[in-house]
């Protein structure tokens, strides 16, 4: 059944919505699995309950309610005229918060299904005082698409995602045409979407797609950034995943887009 491109699909027990955009785009697909449980610990949980109301929101997969949840970015930061950047798949947030001080100007929103991921970063932000992060529960296709109004956001970071090795899973990778369109929706003209991979398979995937989307101008990784690139992108900080992909003598590779 064809359904218009704003129109959920019905919540599934245990995975979140997936929108049908039917625009003939790739888009990730999720597949018949269960999604990591974990628990938090007492302290976890109390950080939880007293910070998670003002610093993260949670992607409503209700698709009787689910339409009306565009975050209104100066009101949630309580400060205005600050560029945004979003981070789909955050993981731990080990390097979301070991960043967010180095650009205390940008307000850095970052995305991630896991709870206990999403409670360690709380935790890191709420005893170092940072006051530039905040953090949406969701999956990130749906997040982008149902809580960032179009032509929003300053940077788009997608640091070391799931590779999805089997050939069978390939369709569940995020980076797909369809993700790279819409991303490019949410960026402002001039806005970055920056992503990172250890991953040779998943860097060739990468490779087919780098100029699939018209509305991004594939920028590769020009030396000179502090000019060509008004995002931190100079990674000083090495991410759980990017550490295991480099004690395997893995390649880093690193990919910029421009909005056109």
């Amino acid at each position: 059944m064809d359904l218009p491109p704003d129109t959920a699909l019905p919540a599934h027990r245990g995975r979140p919505l997936q929108t049908e955009f039917n625009d003939g785009r790739d888009y990730p697909r999720l597949g018949s699995f269960s999604f990591r449980r974990g628990t938090l610990t007492d302290n976890q949980e109390h950080t939880w309950e007293e910070n998670w109301p003002h610093l993260g929101r949670v992607l409503d997969e209700n698709p009787v309610t689910a339409s009306d949840q565009v975050i209104d970015l100066d009101s949630w930061f309580g400060r205005t005229g600050h560029p945004t950047i979003v981070e789909i798949g955050s993981g731990t947030g080990t390097s979301t918060a070991a960043m967010a001080p180095l650009e205390t100007d940008h307000n850095i929103i970052a995305v991630e299904i896991y709870r206990p991921g999403l409670a360690k970063l709380l935790g890191a932000v709420v005893r170092g005082g940072i006051t530039n992060v905040r953090m949406v529960k969701g999956d990130g296709v749906e997040v982008l698409q149902r809580m960032f109004a179009p032509d929003t956001l300053d940077g788009v970071r997608i640091f070391f995602p799931d590779p999805w090795p089997k050939a069978r899973h390939h369709k569940r990778r995020i980076i797909q045409s369809g993700t790279l369109h819409l991303i490019a929706s949410r960026l402002k003209p001039g806005g970055i979407l920056h992503v990172a991979t250890d991953h040779a398979d998943y860097a060739e995937w990468i490779d087919e797609l780098v100029t699939v989307e018209d509305d991004l101008e594939y920028l590769g990784w020009p030396e000179d950034r502090d000019t060509t690139v008004p995002v931190l992108t100079d990674r000083q900080i090495i991410t759980k995943f990017e550490g295991k992909g480099l004690d395997k003598d893995h390649v880093i590779r690193e990919y910029l887009w421009r909005r056109r």
